[in-house]
């Protein structure tokens, strides 16, 4: 059976409304008819059709105002208006506050056939390209900036975990954002009206760390002056961050596997028992398989904190992340400076593109802060880079202002056909027996061009016309392959 498309029909002349009716018997419409806007209003906040065929002429108010509520409300149901008034004024009026079509009467059976069609392909059209932003493709998500393929899986992760109350493990290198991660998956999650506790388990002395987790009770060492809570019990209904979980000390790994497995603690110098409900997530930027082998880190604690893990990928992973986030970090920074920057120019942004970020985005937003802080002008230049950036500047070729996308793993040219390219290196084949994969004649000449830059990555990205961070990743991917 096909599912019909519910339309709402507002009409208040009876006969019109069912020659209307008629004209869409057969079609794969649920049509609904009302005869005033008050009708109207009510059928909208109960049950928003698809479609609505509004006529402006009501006996009760002006259908623009039903137009202009089904907009401000932001009720999903594309509106088409029907009217004697052919006025070009009134069809602007209707246009801008939403209407998709516009029908003037009177109008036969194929008319409305085909306004109907265009304008539900036109809403499902709007529909899967909202999804596509909202759920495929989103360029800022919870705090994060970027649209890299890398960084849609951790939205994906985060959105499926939100809602469960199973521990996260974080990993990644130190300025990846996974504080950023923990307070994302918080506020997607049910416990967002409670708090977020965050304690970094390498700056707290061990001496203080339990205490810092589960609180104490006065007197129970030297300057407990007072009971205090702990983060467990600030954390009471929402959740427990712990960052740099794999420096905690070892013995206070066995109170907190307890804590884990039990839900309940004890105050340091305290003897009773609190239960609390936590949602925990912690984050390292160690290898925690690593750690556990070289027994710093308990096996039993590591797979009960280890259920749903989250790797945070490197910025020179992130594809074109970074020009993302500097030019946010840009406007931010600007607007707190008092400074007039608007965009970076073109030989900046190739810096930018082709440097490898060991900092990741801690150090792009140092970067960026220098710039503003002691620079001044519309747009950030060369001369304005702060080392070790500046040293890339003879390595690259400026990024056009404005291109067509295009693959981001493959050469703007191959340049001519010469008997040294064909034989010499066996870049370009000569005969067709020689052709080969085209994943193997691509890592041929990335590697190539490597061999030819002096082993320089970044300048072989210039030349290459891709960034660095592909060149990266891929050199890491044919590893893994060689591996396997």
């Amino acid at each position: 059976m096909v599912d019909k498309s519910r339309v709402l029909l507002v009409e208040d002349t009876v006969p019109l409304a069912r020659t209307y009716e008629a004209y869409l018997e057969g079609e794969p419409y649920d049509v609904t008819h009302v005869e005033t806007g008050k009708e109207a209003l009510a059928i909208l906040a109960e049950t928003p059709p698809d479609v609505v065929l509004l006529d402006l002429m009501l006996p009760d108010m002006d259908g623009l105002s039903i137009l202009e509520h089904i907009s401000t409300e932001q009720i999903p149901s594309a509106v088409v208006v029907i009217t004697a008034n052919a006025s070009l004024n009134t069809a602007i009026d209707a246009m801008r506050l939403g209407a998709l079509d516009f029908m003037v009467k009177p109008f036969n059976a194929a008319r409305l056939k085909v306004t109907l069609k265009n304008v539900l392909e036109r809403q499902q059209l709007s529909q899967i390209v909202a999804t596509y932003r909202n759920d495929i493709d989103r360029r800022e998500y919870q705090g994060f900036i970027g649209s890299s393929l890398a960084m849609q899986r951790v939205y994906r992760i985060i959105d499926s975990a939100a809602g469960s109350k199973a521990t996260v493990f974080i990993t990644g290198e130190s300025g990846t954002g996974k504080e950023v991660c923990a307070e994302a998956i918080h506020r997607q999650s049910p416990r967002a009206s409670k708090p977020i506790v965050a304690l970094n388990c390498g700056a707290i002395p061990k001496d203080l760390m339990e205490s810092e987790i589960f609180g104490h009770v006065k007197g129970a060492f030297t300057g407990a002056v007072t009971d205090r809570d702990g983060a467990a019990t600030r954390a009471a209904g929402g959740t427990l961050f712990l960052d740099e979980i794999c420096e905690m000390d070892l013995n206070l790994q066995t109170k907190l596997l307890r804590f884990i497995q039990t839900g309940t603690f004890q105050k340091v110098g305290g003897s009773k028992l609190e239960d609390v409900d936590i949602r925990f997530v912690c984050a390292t930027n160690k290898d925690p398989m690593v750690e556990v082998a070289e027994g710093r880190f308990r096996e039993d604690l590591f797979y009960r904190l280890h259920v749903i893990p989250i790797h945070m990928p490197a910025l020179k992973e992130r594809e074109d992340d970074v020009l993302a986030i500097a030019e946010k970090l840009l406007a931010d920074y600007a607007a707190e400076e008092g400074k007039p920057f608007k965009g970076f120019d073109a030989k900046v942004r190739a810096v930018f593109k082709a440097y490898s970020w060991p900092g990741n985005v801690r150090q792009l937003q140092n970067v960026v802060r220098n710039i503003v802080v002691l620079n001044d002008g519309e747009l950030v230049d060369s001369t304005m880079l702060p080392a070790p950036l500046d040293q890339l500047l003879d390595n690259v070729n400026p990024l056009p202002e404005t291109s067509p996308a295009r693959p981001a793993s493959f050469p703007t040219s191959f340049g001519p056909v010469t008997e040294h390219a064909s034989r010499g290196n066996g870049l370009m084949p000569a005969r067709k027996e020689d052709l080969r994969p085209l994943d193997e004649m691509e890592r041929t000449i990335i590697e190539h061009a490597i061999d030819l830059c002096d082993g320089n990555v970044p300048q072989a990205a210039s030349h290459l016309g891709i960034s660095a961070s592909t060149i990266y990743r891929k050199r890491q991917n044919w590893e893994e392959m060689m591996d396997a």
